[in-house]
């Protein structure tokens, strides 16, 4: 049995094995703060062809080639640059995050094609965020002011301050604050929610950013616009009651006198009969003439 299985090793050994390309990744998700270097690593090994295609693509709407024919495309070229098969590109910003995949074509081995995927995500700070803050507003009014960070990666998170001070909402607090969105409401604004108003964004990657504080003043109605409403509530109030009387009187048959009044007016009853015919008596003249 031992000198059976023997010749059979050396057979085995001796004989070419049946290997195809390989690709692979060693980091096939890659995280990078903006403005620094992202490598992408891919790693192959052939049958037989020791000079393989290299080609790096990146995935999106489309695909786009980023190395092909031994040289960059578009705009990697001058900022990046191949070690093998792996990947380097240089001050990456958020318009490179996306999917990138590295093909190995050796057209010597018996599968002669290879690939391996790379997800790149480019991080970034917080950026200074847009604040909707009206300068005034009137007492009792509701009032929702607004704060957006559009450019952070991953997805800022924001904080209200009233004259330097952090903005937290409670039970007993006038107001409701939503982190995410960035939204700070008031149901009903009174003459202490006058201020200066700013927002904070903030996330994992770098410093919060915050825009300049705006004031706000929360102001009574007018003299004239007191009058004016007054005015109007007492017009509305007139006219529901005048309504009010209308329907009253329908139902209770106020108007039926003057229905009846008008269809008596609207009756038209036929014309008298015309007098009868009288009999017309002929005269003769008392004297005859003889000519």
């Amino acid at each position: 049995m031992k000198m059976l299985v023997l010749p059979l090793l050396i057979t085995l050994l001796q004989s070419p094995l049946c290997l195809s390309v390989t690709v692979s990744s060693s980091k096939p998700k890659v995280e990078v703060h903006e403005h620094t270097d992202a490598v992408l690593a891919c790693e192959f090994r052939t049958e037989k062809d020791q000079n393989p295609r290299i080609e790096w693509k990146k995935k999106g709407k489309g695909v786009t080639f980023v190395y092909f024919n031994h040289k960059f495309t578009g705009s990697y070229a001058g900022r990046a640059k191949m070690e093998g098969a792996t990947l380097t590109i240089h001050s990456v910003t958020q318009k490179d995050s996306g999917e990138y995949r590295c093909e190995v074509t050796a057209g010597e081995d018996h599968v002669n094609l290879g690939e391996a995927t790379v997800t790149l995500n480019v991080l970034v700070p917080p950026h200074v965020p847009s604040c909707e803050v009206p300068s005034s507003v009137f007492v009792g009014s509701g009032l929702e002011l607004h704060c957006k960070d559009k450019l952070s990666v991953p997805p800022a998170t924001y904080r209200w301050y009233k004259d330097n001070k952090a903005l937290t909402a409670t039970a007993d607090t006038p107001y409701s604050v939503d982190p995410n969105k960035g939204a700070l409401k008031f149901t009903s604004v009174s003459k202490t929610d006058s201020g200066m108003y700013r927002c904070e964004s903030s996330n994992s990657v770098g410093a919060p950013k915050s825009c300049v504080a705006q004031k706000l003043k929360v102001i009574e109605y007018p003299l004239n616009m007191t009058i004016l409403i007054a005015g109007a509530a007492g017009f509305l109030s007139l006219v529901l009651f005048c309504c009010i009387c209308v329907c009253v009187c329908q139902r209770r048959g106020c108007c039926k006198k003057d229905k009846k009044t008008k269809s008596t007016k609207s009756f038209n009853p036929p014309p008298p009969p015309p007098p009868p015919i009288r009999n017309i008596k002929h005269y003769k003249p008392a004297h005859s003439f003889m000519i």
